[in-house]
């Protein structure tokens, strides 16, 4: 069995591959959109994850959450919601808002892990992560900006107030952050957990209580699980194989060996991936103000989330 000193010296590695993973989540996303909700995306994505995980971990998933205290076992469920409504919203978003904001914002995971890493995981804050803040803000609110005003003849022109609150891309930004604050708590909680358990049964009691919740959303929502597609069923296939099992694997693995502000640091990978590969196959270019808008939000993240690893 590798040690944990030996493991940890392989984290960089297995952080590269998560984020390679992650980054073509967009992508499938966006080709499944074209016929299916993103209720069901998210709801297959999980889903179908969790039914590959089962034959290899049920039997030491079902040992080893047995030994959990009630805490442990509801923390571990929290992670689950947690992971639910992050994919919920983002995925929403994702209809709504172009590819490099929703990427963007929904990776301000890191800098939101490191506000609330004293809190959760006792580790304490310095000023630069306040810095960092003001700075990511900044950028939020040009990433949204974005959508409804751009760069002419050297000024600025946007659009009617009304309209900039109105808009779909708007909400959609909004979505993308809420999918954010989710995804810093499901890392803060798996900070927790991971150390207690085996990678294999974390992942399939997260994975498949976030499934559980997806399911019943879409369900409530009178959505349909047939009927679509075969090509559609290929995008849900590859969601769960390659930005979930082995992507969002790869960051819990890491979780264990490694302060959870490290890990969402890794994040930062991801909105470059997927705009490149955006550009690639959607044709879609990031707007002068969306670039602008990420670059802040990314160096941002980058002082607060390097700030808050120092100090712990």
């Amino acid at each position: 069995m590798i040690s944990p000193q030996k493991s940890s010296r392989y984290a960089p590695l297995i952080l590269v591959m998560g984020i390679l993973a992650v980054s073509t989540a967009a992508i499938f996303i966006r080709y499944a959109q074209q016929q299916a909700p993103s209720l069901i995306i998210a709801a297959y994505r999980l889903g179908l994850a969790s039914l590959f995980l089962l034959p290899f971990s049920f039997r030491q998933a079902r040992r080893e959450v047995s030994t959990l205290t009630t805490s442990g076992k509801i923390q571990a469920l929290l992670a689950g919601v947690f992971l639910a409504v992050h994919f919920a919203t983002w995925i929403v978003s994702l209809e709504l808002t172009s590819v490099a904001s929703s990427v963007v914002l929904v990776t301000t995971t890191p800098l939101w892990v490191a506000i609330f890493s004293p809190l959760f995981l006792k580790e304490r804050m310095k000023k630069e992560v306040w810095w960092g803040l003001s700075l990511a803000l900044g950028g939020g609110v040009m990433v949204a900006a974005s959508q409804v005003c751009v760069w002419e003849e050297s000024r600025v022109a946007c659009t009617s107030i009304s309209s900039f609150f109105q808009g779909k891309a708007l909400l959609g930004n909004f979505l993308a952050l809420i999918g954010a604050w989710m995804a810093a708590g499901y890392l803060l909680v798996g900070r927790k957990i991971r150390p207690l358990i085996s990678l294999r049964s974390y992942t399939l009691l997260v994975y498949s209580t976030a499934a559980v919740v997806l399911i019943g959303l879409a369900a409530l929502n009178g959505y349909s699980f047939t009927g679509y597609p075969l090509p559609v069923f290929g995008w849900f296939v590859l969601l769960a194989i390659i930005p979930q099992v082995i992507g969002h694997s790869s960051f819990n693995w890491a979780l264990r060996y490694l302060p959870a502000t490290f890990v969402s640091l890794a994040l930062l990978g991801e909105p470059v991936g997927a705009t490149i590969l955006a550009m690639i196959f959607l044709r879609e270019i990031p707007l002068l103000n969306e670039v602008i808008g990420g670059g802040m939000i990314l160096g941002g993240i980058y002082l607060a989330s390097l700030a808050n690893r120092e100090s712990s």
